[in-house]
């Protein structure tokens, strides 16, 4: 019996392939206690917890990092590089066959088992969006404001009035990121589905990827206001250099996805999944 391999299965099967194992959860979080507990005891800690992308159902299996918020006692010091630089020589000292590195907004420990980011910051704001002050990559030495919690609502209401179709998306554009070598920020990315999916009445996963592609594409992968109006705006490549790099690659993304949009749409599925192909590099 032949069974027709569908855009729709194809997609599908990708998002299956991609999806982190149990395993990706378990590794990071049992290096969450000793992480707190030696913040806590050198630094003080206010409080930890798990934010981005494995935390909140986007990861992408075998790149997405486990991150940790570390909310800590005090007053936060005028320049952030020395809060990066003391959190960094805490984790050494405790953790001393690990490598431990500053990329900033965090301090990477890269586990034998996993790599866990820890993203050090201080309370800024006490109300029901605790939101918080951390390094601003941006802006070496400087700070930038922080709203983990309520991201993570924006998100999954939207996702909500799709059955999960925003996660799958986000998902998508993180996979084709990866594949293709795209230096552009994953949760950019995922913030960029989130606000196309806002706009939508229902999720179709063929044309729903090439048109956030296509919106994407648009914008010029400009810096776009946080969603929730709180925090700082959400800005997507690191340097003049990597936004041309990423902007012609997602150029060609976003043909692709149009040329498979055109094929689906004419019947031809075979050549449908051939451009997904070229698009995530399968």
């Amino acid at each position: 019996m032949v069974v027709l391999v569908t855009v729709t299965s194809w997609l599908s099967d990708l998002d299956s392939l991609y999806t982190p194992l149990r395993s990706q959860f378990d590794a990071a979080r049992s290096h969450e206690g000793s992480i707190e507990s030696r913040l806590d005891y050198m630094l003080g800690v206010y409080r930890m917890f798990e934010i981005g992308s494995l935390r909140h159902g986007t990861g992408v299996w075998r790149r997405s990092d486990a991150d940790f918020l570390v909310s800590l006692r005090g007053s936060k010091p005028a320049n952030s590089t020395s809060m990066l630089t003391r959190v960094r020589e805490a984790l050494v000292g405790r953790f001393t066959n690990t490598t431990v590195s500053v990329r900033s907004p965090a301090v990477v420990c890269n586990f034998s088992d996993c790599r866990v980011e820890v993203v050090p910051g201080y309370l800024a704001d006490a109300d029901a969006h605790h939101g918080y002050w951390i390094a601003d990559p941006a802006s070496p030495g400087g700070w930038m404001k922080t709203y983990p919690e309520a991201h993570t609502e924006y998100v999954n209401s939207v996702n909500r009035r799709f059955s999960g179709g925003v996660k799958t998306l986000a998902r998508q554009l993180k996979v084709w990121k990866y594949e293709r070598s795209v230096p552009v920020s994953s949760c950019y990315l995922e913030m960029r589905a989130t606000k196309y999916m806002s706009t939508q009445d229902s999720y179709v996963p063929i044309y729903d990827l090439g048109f956030a592609l296509r919106e994407i594409h648009r914008a010029g992968l400009a810096a776009m206001n946080d969603p929730t109006g709180l925090g700082a705006r959400f800005t997507a490549c690191s340097s003049t250099a990597t936004m041309s790099d990423a902007l012609s690659k997602l150029s060609q993304a976003a043909a692709r996805a149009d040329k498979a949009i055109d094929h689906h749409r004419s019947g031809n599925e075979a050549l449908a999944i051939e451009q997904l192909k070229l698009l995530f590099n399968r």
